[in-house]
């Protein structure tokens, strides 16, 4: 087993499956409600860019009701519904990576720290994924107030694991968020490539890439 890794640490979505997996079950609700996901989409990307005091989750509707020209309390509250809670349902019927269980087993077992950082709120997807059970750290980035990839999100995730950064290996699947955020904080990043990405170029300068899940465990316990 590697000495300079004492804990992983996950990105959820993209990462324990392919994103189609779950996109192909979303577009009933694309063609329903794509004018609000727009909104939610531009005012994640403006809270990315722009910091803001306040709570995240009333700024994010506030941002949403200036575009959607609705009122942010009520807007707030669909998004509750129609997101966070609405979508969680359609993991029952998404299939992660192959041997991705065994792999956390594996690191678990070898007396290895896990965590996992998500944009979203990440538990209840866990439980739909057949993914809990193997952490000791659960963290969702809007409760920091910030987004991957800023420094905040990763700062509390080293901090909820009690390790130093440079001891955490940090897997994802966006270079932009992952990759760019765990390596601007010092750790260690894996980039999990899936099958319609396997020719990228741009890794981030990621430690290591790979597409089998079994890869990621002989490059950390072998």
């Amino acid at each position: 087993m590697r000495e300079d890794i004492r804990g992983l640490a996950f990105d959820l979505d993209g990462t324990f499956y392919p994103n189609y997996r779950f996109y192909v079950r979303l577009i009933p609700f694309v063609l329903k409600e794509w004018r609000y996901l727009l909104a939610f989409s531009k005012a994640r990307t403006n809270l990315r860019k722009t910091f803001r005091d306040g709570n995240f989750y009333d700024l994010q509707a506030l941002l949403m009701g200036e575009i959607l020209k609705r009122d942010g309390a009520l807007v707030k509250g669909r998004t509750e519904q129609l997101i966070y809670r609405g979508w969680e349902p359609l993991f029952k019927k998404v299939k992660p990576y192959p041997h991705v269980r065994e792999t956390l087993s594996a690191f678990k077992s070898s007396g290895l720290s896990l965590g996992l950082l998500s944009d979203f709120p990440a538990e209840q997807k866990l439980k739909y994924l057949g993914l809990d059970g193997y952490w000791d750290t659960v963290i969702c980035s809007e409760h920091t107030n910030r987004l991957k990839p800023d420094p905040a999100p990763f700062r509390e995730l080293a901090r909820c694991m009690a390790l130093p950064p440079e001891q955490i290996l940090y897997v994802g699947n966006s270079v932009s968020y992952d990759i760019i955020g765990a390596k601007q904080q010092g750790m260690k990043a894996a980039l999990v490539v899936g099958p319609l990405g396997r020719r990228r170029r741009n890794t981030g300068n990621a430690d290591f890439v790979f597409s089998d899940y079994r890869q990621l465990r002989a490059f950390v316990l072998n």
